[in-house]
């Protein structure tokens, strides 16, 4: 009897592009939340603080103020849409690429997005939701989880790239093969300025990583010719 064993070439592409979630294909879900109730405060995001525990906890500090749970921000979600070209351009890049969304938003929040976009991978939070709605804390899928991600993938031999607009998307793209800001505020920017920026169209970030691939195809067949 013959065994057939399919073994996949080491030199074989094995492609991942990790993308960031609010900013880069829905909007800011907090932001619309502070519109929306009419509380400038909770339009601090990850844009503007570097700390995500003590985003967290103001967050919540500030619900608890004004009694407002997982029902209220849930309304004002599901009105919501992702920003105009995205689901074209995750489309597309599904279509050449592995794609995983790597995102500190949380799985209660993200679903009637996530449907609008074709239910793609993604991988984030939750929260700790009391019977009666109140949001009494947050669970981590594990510290720095962008970046830990990101290194398991590449030990699994994916070439990864990555694209994000905050300051924790930061260690993402640091840990990626190639790490990109899209639409990135200008004080991250400036933080960061060993990625590259793409300032606004999908287009130009298709490009940048499809560049982004060749570039590291090339480097690598490179190195073996030494």
């Amino acid at each position: 009897m013959l065994e057939f064993v399919y073994c996949i070439p080491l030199e074989a592409k094995m492609e991942l592009v990790c993308l960031d979630l609010e900013g880069v294909l829905i909007p800011e879900m907090w932001v619309a939340f502070a519109e929306a109730v009419g509380i400038p405060e909770l339009k601090r995001t990850t844009r503007n603080e570097p700390d995500y525990d003590r985003l967290m906890r103001f967050r919540l500090e500030i619900l608890k103020q004004h009694g407002l749970g997982l029902r209220e921000i849930e309304r004002v979600v599901a009105t919501l849409e992702p920003l105009p070209g995205a689901k074209t351009f995750l489309d597309g890049l599904r279509e050449r690429y592995q794609v995983i969304i790597l995102s500190d938003t949380f799985q209660e929040l993200a679903r009637p997005l996530m449907r609008q976009l074709g239910w793609p991978t993604l991988f984030c939070h939750n929260l700790v939701v009391a019977p009666d709605g109140t949001i009494t804390g947050y669970r981590l899928r594990m510290k720095d989880q962008k970046r830990e991600a990101v290194k398991r993938f590449k030990e699994l031999n994916f070439r990864v790239v990555a694209a994000g607009d905050s300051y924790n998307d930061t260690t993402m793209l640091a840990e990626a093969d190639a790490g990109i800001l899209f639409r990135a505020p200008q004080v991250v920017v400036e933080a960061f300025p060993q990625f590259p920026l793409v300032p606004e169209a999908y287009s130009e970030l298709r490009a940048a990583i499809d560049d982004a691939f060749a570039r590291i195809a090339q480097e690598r067949q490179e190195a073996a010719a030494r």
